[in-house]
Parts: structure tokens; sequence; C-alpha cells
């Protein structure tokens, strides 16, 4: 990879929230997702609320900021701040 930040998401299989948002980052080019399935891995579940302290899915990291859901996802997209986070550059 070409020093792009890493996309995290904390997801479970039947979630609308986690496939819109993952749709949102690949239309914006994130060719690659570390999806995390806290439904499958109780472990995992739990580092996400001691990262997030959020219960719900999606989580969504972008390098080491934590975007929060969908709705934060979308909201950054709209504001102008998405494509430049996802390009490594800082704020």
């Amino acid at each position: 990879m070409s020093g792009l930040p890493r996309v995290l998401m904390y997801s479970t299989a039947v979630c609308p929230f986690c496939v819109r948002a993952e749709q949102l980052l690949r239309a914006r080019g994130v060719a690659e997702i570390e999806k995390v399935r806290v439904d499958l891995d109780p472990e995992r579940r739990a580092e996400m609320l001691d990262k997030t302290a959020r219960r719900t899915v999606p989580q969504i990291f972008i390098g080491d900021t934590h975007i929060g859901g969908c709705d934060e996802l979308m909201a950054l997209d709209r504001a102008g701040k998405l494509l430049p986070l996802l390009a490594g550059e800082t704020a």
C-alpha cells in the first residue's frame, strides 16, 4: 500500500448500516476494509466497546481516527472531510 491509512470496521452479518458504510467507502476509492465481525467473536466486541465506548455497529476507524458509525461517516463525507482523511491528510 502507498501509505494510505488502514480502514477498520467493526460489523455484524446482518447490519444495513454496515452495508451502507462499506458502499460509501468503496465509492470513495477504498479498496481494502479490514472487517471485524463482532457477532462471531465476543472478544472483539469487548475490544470495540473498550476502544469506542459504543455498542452499536458499524464502528469505523480510518487510521487511528475513530469516525463513529454510518451516520458520522456520511456526515464527514457531506462536509468534504472524508476524502482528505482517506488520502492520509491530517486535519
